[in-house]
Formats: structure tokens, sequence, C-alpha cells
């Protein structure tokens, strides 16, 4: 009897947890959440979300909800990616975005020529879904925050 085929891994699909979950839970409804710093004196925004602050090190830190809105940092155009599924995506935009509420954050730049892309450029946040195959099937499916341009 012939092996059943193998799903291919997949690379885009982060573990959600305990910890990341209200975060995953709100990117599904359409909402990009940061961790602030509560401690007296800190006030700091971060992302990716921690458990502690990365500016004083507390522990008293929150969720809330970002406004949406960044300007770009950085990108790079990748033309080539072997690992599944980025291969079916390219060419794409990595990016680094600087958030209204001040962390910066690694993304993608999406509805974009890359003749458009400048530095300081305004962009709004959307979700994309990761689709319904590996790890995802489990979880009902990740949705990821992306952004284009405002």
């Amino acid at each position: 009897m012939p092996a059943a085929p193998r799903a291919a891994a997949r690379f885009d699909l982060p573990e959600s947890d305990a910890f990341t979950r209200p975060y995953w839970d709100a990117a599904a409804e359409g909402r990009l959440l940061l961790r602030r710093c509560r401690a007296e004196g800190c006030g700091a925004a971060h992302h990716y979300p921690r458990e502690f602050c990365p500016y004083c090190w507390s522990e008293n830190v929150g969720w809330e909800t970002a406004a949406g809105r960044a300007t770009l940092y950085t990108w790079s155009v990748v033309h080539r990616n072997d690992l599944p599924p980025f291969g079916d995506r390219v060419p794409y935009t990595a990016a680094v975005v600087d958030l209204a509420e001040g962390p910066r954050m690694m993304t993608e730049v999406t509805d974009c020529p890359e003749s458009e892309l400048r530095i300081g450029m305004p962009l709004v946040v959307h979700f994309r879904s990761a689709g319904a195959t590996g790890a995802a099937a489990a979880g009902g499916g990740l949705v990821f925050p992306v952004f284009r341009p405002a």
C-alpha cells in the first residue's frame, strides 16, 4: 500500500498558546494588540508581545488595542524563498514599520508596487488569513496583521 502524501511543512505559522491567544483572537476580529507597561514612570508600549516590559523589566503589563497606523521604516523585496509556503508568494515585501504607539514591528507590506515604497510612507493594518492547512487547521486558522498604504 503506498504511503499517504505528507503535507508540506509550513514555516509561516506561529504557535498560539495561553499567553498569545488574546493577540491571535483579536487579529481574527480585525484588531491589532500591543502590550503596554503599567509600571509607574514607564508606560512604554512594545511589540512583539512579552510577559514583561523590555524597557524596565516590570511584569505589570497589559494588552491594548493599537490604532492600526504605522510608517514604513525599512523593507526588502524577497524574490526567492525556498521555505513553504513563501515560495508561492514571491515577490513579497518584508518590512519593519513604526507603529503610531511607538514600537517597531516586523511585518509585510501588501498592495503596493515596489517602485512606490518610500521610507516614512503612511501605512494601515489589515489582516490576512493563513488558510486552513497545517497547524492553523487545528486552531481554526490564524489571521496575521500586515500593512498596506494608507
